[in-house]
């Protein structure tokens, strides 16, 4: 358990470098769905980020001392994806809050005695009170340290903290005051600790970003780092196993029951506009190429759309099937283009006005995208678990949960992370492929919870220890391929 405060020194090779960044960012992904689905600290969420930890590899017991290769890891991958995350404030705050959340975790789980080992380690100097005068000032502290009685006060370790430490405690009136001192129980040590990580790494981030120049001077590493925030690491879904299965004229009947939000935004958007702009081609066209259209029922399907329109067949041929060859990897480079994942959708490319590309979750305005909901018969509490999401930030979540109330599960059981994922495992479950155990959903505790904590998530990522993340790396360059 650190504060990060010392960057690392060591030569590490690119491949290493990759490695590192991908898992810390699997990581920080779950951190982030664990925060939302479940109570922080709770023992589901504890188990479930503890068996993260293990499978990745990094630390979940603090300061154990044979674990110098988990310790390293942790180290270095912190670093490495500050450098990826600084580059803009929404970046920053999402980075920000989940590594609080990882380091929160980590804190918690420390023995009294590693606990002050820390606190003197990152020059903490808070001393625990001797069980006398615990015992002498018991009234005292019971009174003024909201829900601690006279019984809880003896049970509670409690530390002298200087009271420039404990602003924040004192003016909520939370907290003891003698002698120019605040007495705060370990319950709450763990808000003043983390507040001073958070001014630290805060702090840090900014200096990072002002030393960015420099770094992406480096032809090796400015690739990596800019494809790092918007990385997707789930399944490859430019890999069509599905090829040719999928009939034109069942398009429209799934686009109502298997597609996203966003996919059947521009589905309705193409058959209402018979035209779509270049971010909505995109965007639609990769999706529809990753459920199994062939380069031929491509060009046919948009061409019989287009010329319902303003387009005749010759401008078509001449504009736009060039555009639509070149996305199937049989025009320019021959690039074989990767459906977008949902991060690249929310981060990259916002639409404009006359647009229908994009997430609505993340880009359309709350009430219009209510409106939106409404019309596709999701019900009014559904409709408002979802807007606290967005509220929230929670993007992939909203999603997650707009998925469950359109299938008619309580717990889909896999972290959303690709439409091209949402299709596949829409029509896994419609066709009786998988069974999901309906059971009691976390998503209303834990929503209170989240607006309790204030949560400052941004972009939401969730990513997961569960199928949707298993498959082993085949190559870390298909995280780093150019768009």
């Amino acid at each position: 358990l650190q504060f990060y405060q010392e960057p690392p020194t060591e030569n590490i090779s690119l491949a290493e470098f990759e490695s590192f960044a991908v898992d810390r960012l699997r990581l920080l992904k779950v951190v982030e769905n664990l925060g939302v689905s479940y109570v922080r600290n709770s023992d589901s969420y504890k188990t479930k980020l503890e068996a993260e930890l293990r499978k990745l590899k990094f630390p979940y017991k603090a300061l154990a001392e044979d674990d110098y290769d988990a310790r390293r890891k942790d180290h270095i991958s912190h670093f490495i994806l500050r450098l990826a995350y600084c580059q803009s404030e929404d970046l920053r705050r999402w980075f920000l809050q989940q590594e609080m959340d990882l380091f929160r975790y980590r804190f918690h789980e420390l023995t009294e005695n590693l606990r002050q080992k820390f606190l003197e380690h990152v020059n903490l100097l808070f001393k625990p009170i001797s069980e006398d005068l615990k015992n002498e000032l018991a009234n005292e502290l019971s009174t003024s340290t909201p829900g601690l009685t006279n019984a809880k006060v003896k049970e509670q370790m409690f530390y002298k903290v200087g009271l420039s430490d404990a602003v924040d405690l004192f003016r909520a009136r939370r907290v003891f005051i003698k002698d120019g001192f605040a007495f705060v129980p370990l319950k709450d040590i763990d808000a003043i600790v983390l507040n001073k990580y958070r001014q630290k790494l805060s702090k840090a981030l900014a200096l990072t970003a002002r030393s960015l120049p420099s770094i992406q001077s480096d032809e090796r590493l400015q690739p990596l780092l800019n494809h790092l925030s918007h990385s997707y690491v789930g399944p490859d879904y430019s890999v069509q196993k599905n090829t040719g299965k999928i009939s034109l004229e069942h398009i429209d009947a799934l686009s109502v029951k298997s597609f996203p939000l966003c996919m059947r935004q521009l589905h309705k958007a193409l058959r209402d506009n018979h035209h779509l702009r270049h971010g909505g081609r995109m965007q639609y066209g990769l999706f529809l190429k990753g459920i199994g259209l062939t380069l031929e029922q491509a060009l046919e399907f948009w061409k019989k759309e287009f010329i319902r329109g303003k387009v005749d067949a010759d401008k078509f041929d001449k504009g736009y099937a060039y555009s639509i060859r070149h996305n199937y990897g049989k025009e320019g480079k021959r690039t074989d283009y990767t459906p977008y994942s949902c991060m690249k959708i929310i981060m990259s490319n916002p639409p404009s006005q006359g647009d229908y590309h994009g997430c609505p979750f993340r880009h359309s305005e709350p009430e219009l995208l209510k409106q939106k909901l409404q019309s596709y018969k999701i019900p009014p509490s559904g409709i408002t678990q979802i807007l606290e999401l967005v509220k929230g930030m929670h993007y992939q979540l909203a999603c997650q949960k707009y998925f469950e109330l359109t299938h008619d599960v309580d717990d889909i059981g896999f972290s959303l992370n690709h439409p091209n994922q949402y299709f596949a495992e829409s029509q896994r479950l419609l066709s009786g492929g998988r069974e999901l155990k309906k059971e009691p959903s976390h998503l209303g505790n834990a929503q209170q919870k989240s607006n309790s904590q204030e949560s400052m998530n941004s972009n939401s990522t969730p990513s997961s220890s569960n199928t949707t993340t298993d498959a082993e790396l085949e190559g870390l360059e298909a995280y780093f391929t150019e768009d």
